[in-house]
């Protein structure tokens, strides 16, 4: 349930960076001094505020700088031009930090929850809205997917292999339980999703099966199968007795 999951990647990936980048503690220090200074610091006023050499100070602050939790410049922090080279300093970025494990995606869904709040028509109830809002959601997505890759013809089995990667990067942890069969093993809407049920679930499937759709993958439905612990849907054919025939892709 994203707009776009490439860049949600990407700032998972960006985020576990910048963890990690703070997990030492006189870089967490001075990341924090300098974020309350609300100002460009220098090398001498961060390395002071924690009690390190200033060489040192150097090489921590330029890995926060590496991580995009600071911007770095050259300037006289009191305007006033001297002699010589300007100092660097360091300011804080507007980068915010959201690590979650297993991936959680509650913007995602918020976002499509104030969609539907501003598109409701006047012949829907609000869950109408949010069902319709997430499927076009998805469709748009799996029309982008198209327009990018152009895998032509897709049954099922390419299909899925086509679906696999941007459901990786959605947080759901696919994973094929037969050549014609995905099970999402994660869901990025949890606990939220406990306490809404018919609603999440029902958008998520109206999402997933926007998806299919974009894509034009033939002979795959998005059918709600909940299992504990795990995604409400399941990808697959309509029928489940159809399971274990093997699908023809041309």
């Amino acid at each position: 349930m994203a707009s776009d999951p490439t860049p949600q990647a990407d700032a998972a990936h960006t985020a576990i960076d910048s963890v990690s980048a703070l997990s030492e503690d006189s870089r967490r220090r001075m990341f924090s001094f300098i974020r309350r200074a609300r100002r460009a610091v220098t090398r001498d006023e961060a390395a002071a505020s924690v009690g390190i050499s200033r060489k040192l100070a150097a090489f921590h602050l330029d890995k926060l700088v590496d991580a995009g939790l600071l911007r770095a410049r050259y300037e006289t922090p009191d305007g006033i031009r001297k002699v010589g080279r300007q100092p660097k300093v360091y300011e804080a970025t507007d980068a915010q930090i959201t690590v979650s494990i297993p991936d959680r995606r509650h913007e995602l869904l918020a976002d499509l929850l104030l969609d539907a709040v501003l598109t409701e028509g006047a012949d829907e109830s609000a869950a109408q809205a949010a069902l319709r809002t997430a499927e076009q959601r998805g469709r748009r997505m799996g029309e982008t997917a198209r327009d990018e890759t152009r895998p032509g013809r897709l049954g099922p089995e390419r299909g899925l292999t086509a679906c696999e990667r941007l459901l990786d990067q959605c947080g759901y942890e696919p994973v094929r339980e037969t050549p014609t069969r995905l099970r999402l093993r994660n869901c990025p809407f949890h606990p939220l999703a406990a306490k809404a049920p018919d609603l999440v679930c029902g958008m998520n499937q109206a999402f997933l099966s926007g998806f299919l759709n974009g894509l034009q993958v033939n002979g795959v439905q998005a059918v709600l199968a909940p299992e504990p612990g795990e995604c409400c849907v399941r990808l697959g054919p309509g029928d489940t007795d159809d399971d274990d025939q093997t699908a023809q892709d041309h």
